[in-house]
């Protein structure tokens, strides 16, 4: 499921995320939604959020 709609993520969701410095490459790291951070309903680059460890990084894929 991709994650540019806000309605699909919640705190505790696993995800995979994108972070600003892997864009180019396109890697994604894998983690636990703690704060969902991009306030409006949905983000063509998908939703911002931190993870449970302190990365930010855009949501690519929910996994639960």
């Amino acid at each position: 499921m991709p994650g540019t709609k806000r309605e699909n993520i919640k705190q505790g969701t696993k995800v995979r995320v994108v972070q600003k410095q892997d864009q180019r490459s396109g890697k994604l790291t894998e983690g636990v939604v703690l704060r969902i951070l991009t306030n409006s309903d949905t983000h063509p680059h998908g939703i911002k959020v931190m993870l449970e460890n302190g990365i930010v990084g855009r949501v690519k894929e929910i996994l639960n």
